[in-house]
């Protein structure tokens, strides 16, 4: 067990999973950016995070050295409320000092993986396949069929598939023109870049591959099956999407430096993802999955869990899990290679309003590294 976080990473890695058991846990954040800056010293040179990957080119931009201010890029460079967060606007901060005055290519980079998409809601995809198209400097009608943006995004599109406009003529026309930008975004490469940037290009590319994501997505949510079988496509689409963004990412910093992608256990851990849900018990193939299939020894993973939380009302773990051990270990949090944790069960006392996923043999059997969070930071309680 240790608190140096060199320890458990190969040389080999070039992608490391951090993965947190709960996004309401504020802990994991603070640990991950202390594990960080160990890792920017030993050469990593990007961080992923579970987050709008568009929303996110504002804040790779303010921390190396943009213009704006930290409350504007927190409010519009994060999803899922996740610009909230303390521990990520400790990160931002720190990223911008560190890059102050350094190279472009010894700064650090900031990246989303995932898309604007919630459990209940997913946005249109029109303003991500209209910028593609100003771009390419196309004239394609795309505001005509997609129509209004609530049509898409209320939550009604995602829980009722009759609802959904995913699987309407119009959503057909606009998955239609995005494969016809996205070949044009790839034949016209040279061009377009010599007129304008490789940044550039790929910032168009990256809104192209979101607008294409969420017109999957909602295809996905109008399909005609029952709702265990439609929940479970939206997941693994969600995830589908993530893994592509995580290797694109990876493509672009492999001459810089690894990648630490931070996210929930569930889209990092190397096996089958399984979430209850209801009545329902989806089971797919996470992000983690996905990319530790594709790239082997290169893509590490440390998860993550967390033994008492006062301000989740998370008591101390009962013996005999897997967690009990583990507080014995250590004082306030620590690293441990999956392979010693002792036997055990899974605990029981997690709530669905905790939000807490705790450890089990699947878990860890997906994990290289466990991080144990001995005591949660949370200061409220979750109502």
């Amino acid at each position: 067990m240790s608190q140096k976080i060199s320890d458990f990473v190969r040389s080999s890695c070039e992608l490391l999973a951090l993965g947190e058991p709960t996004h309401k846990e504020p802990g994991f954040a603070a640990v991950r950016n202390e594990l960080f800056v160990e890792l920017v010293a030993r050469g990593f040179r990007s961080i992923a995070l579970e987050t709008d990957r568009v929303a996110a080119l504002a804040v790779d931009e303010f921390v190396r050295g943009g213009h704006g201010t930290l409350d504007e890029v927190m409010r519009t460079g994060f999803s899922h409320d996740f610009g909230e967060l303390a521990g990520n606007r400790e990160l931002v901060v720190w990223l911008r000092d560190y890059n102050t005055g350094r190279s472009t290519e010894d700064q650090v980079g900031f990246h989303g993986f995932d898309a604007a998409m919630e459990t209940m809601s997913a946005p249109s995809p029109r303003t991500y396949l209209e910028f593609a198209r100003d771009y390419l400097e196309l004239d394609f009608d795309i505001a005509g069929p997609a129509g209004s943006d609530e049509r898409w995004s209320r939550s009604e599109a995602v829980l009722d598939a009759k609802v959904s406009p995913g699987e309407t003529p119009e959503a057909e026309r606009l998955r239609a023109m995005a494969d016809d930008m996205l070949t044009l975004l790839y034949t016209r490469a040279p061009e377009r870049i010599a007129a304008t940037s490789l940044a550039e290009w790929r910032r168009a590319a990256i809104h192209l591959t979101a607008g294409l994501g969420l017109l999957r997505y909602h295809r996905q949510a109008a399909a005609p099956t029952e709702d265990g079988v439609r929940w479970n496509s939206l997941a693994a689409s969600r995830d589908a999407l993530m893994a592509q963004n995580l290797l694109d990412i990876r493509s672009i910093e492999a001459r810089r430096g690894p990648t630490l992608v931070y996210s929930h256990n569930l889209h990092l851990r190397r096996n089958t993802s399984i979430m209850e849900m209801g009545q329902m018990e989806l089971v797919w193939s996470g992000a983690g999955a996905i990319v530790g299939s594709l790239l082997g020894e290169h893509y590490g993973v440390i998860l993550g869990s967390l033994g008492r939380s006062d301000g989740l009302e998370l008591a101390e773990p009962e013996p005999g899990t897997f967690e009990h051990p583990l507080q014995d270990r250590f004082g306030t949090w620590g690293l441990i290679p999956a392979a010693e944790l002792e036997p055990g069960h899974t605990r029981t006392d997690a709530t669905l309003e905790q939000g807490y996923f705790p450890l089990d043999a699947e878990t860890v059997n997906a994990a290289d590294t466990i991080l144990h969070l001995s005591v949660g930071r949370a200061s409220t309680t979750v109502s």
